[in-house]
């Protein structure tokens, strides 16, 4: 298969039968804009198809793994445009497709993870993260739910008590602390998250297929029943506040490196 018409997705396969996905918008900290959106949920659907490819690791270009949704397009307003459509959809796809991809992801958090950037890491099979890589679901510091998957991974990672306190704070938590509490496997110096990562890759790639594919398969059924039962109950209520004024103000205050002013409204 080939995956070059991507635009905000770079996708290199190897001779392993290991495929690098490069979440690639480097000048906005690889910030999710609608069409990444659009280009994950395909190459996850496609790359599961993929024959050749016999684990996937996940990154970040440049210094970051990605910033999560971007902040002028939510200033501009494009996702409140969209949210009278109520991207429900679109929210439960990503996850699914993700969790349905037969092939073990690795995630290489290189540095800062945030929001839905967050949760692509998370949901990723097993995690390598940068000791001083930043992971946080900020969805409430922008004036939104935490609609695309916090509620449904954070828990399991880290208990519901946790799950409350990073997500209804918006809190940001190191790699090394991530590790000690066991939401990622492993923290190490920034430079060596991809090569781990590609090392954990390589192992997988060399085991038996059916055997990994389908003990995955069996595992993530528990958390796609977690996605069936909270997604869609969040997704609408983000979409909701995806068309408030706090969200306007907490975009503009980001951009602006000032606190936002909230108002409820």
């Amino acid at each position: 298969m080939d995956y070059g018409q991507y635009e905000f997705i770079v996708v290199e396969k190897d001779e392993d039968g290991i495929a690098t996905v490069t979440l690639n918008r480097p000048e906005r900290r690889n910030a999710i804009n609608p069409e990444m959106h659009k280009e994950l949920e395909s190459l996850f659907s496609e790359i599961s198809k993929d024959r050749d490819v016999r684990c996937i690791v996940l990154t970040g270009a440049g210094t970051g793994f990605s910033a999560g949704g971007d902040a002028k397009v939510l200033q501009a307003g494009t996702w409140r445009d969209r949210a009278q459509e109520v991207p429900l959809a679109e929210v439960r796809r990503l996850l699914l497709y993700m969790l349905e991809v037969e092939q073990p992801i690795v995630a290489a958090v290189n540095g800062d993870a945030a929001g839905l950037g967050a949760t692509l890491a998370l949901f990723s099979d097993i995690i390598v993260a940068a000791e001083d890589a930043r992971i946080s679901d900020a969805h409430v510091l922008m004036g939104l739910v935490a609609g695309d998957g916090g509620v449904v991974i954070w828990p399991w990672l880290v208990g519901m008590a946790r799950a409350k306190e990073y997500l209804l704070l918006g809190r940001w938590i190191t790699g090394k602390q991530a590790a000690e509490m066991g939401m990622v496997n492993y923290a190490v110096p920034a430079a060596e998250a991809l090569p781990k990562a590609m090392e954990l890759a390589r192992e997988l790639a060399s085991g038996s297929p059916l055997a990994i594919r389908w003990t995955k398969f069996c595992l993530n059924k528990l958390l796609r029943d977690h996605v069936n039962l909270a997604v869609d109950t969040s997704a609408i209520l983000e979409s909701i506040t995806l068309d408030s004024d706090d969200l306007k103000e907490a975009a503009t205050a980001f951009l602006e490196k000032r606190k936002p002013q909230f108002k409820g409204s």
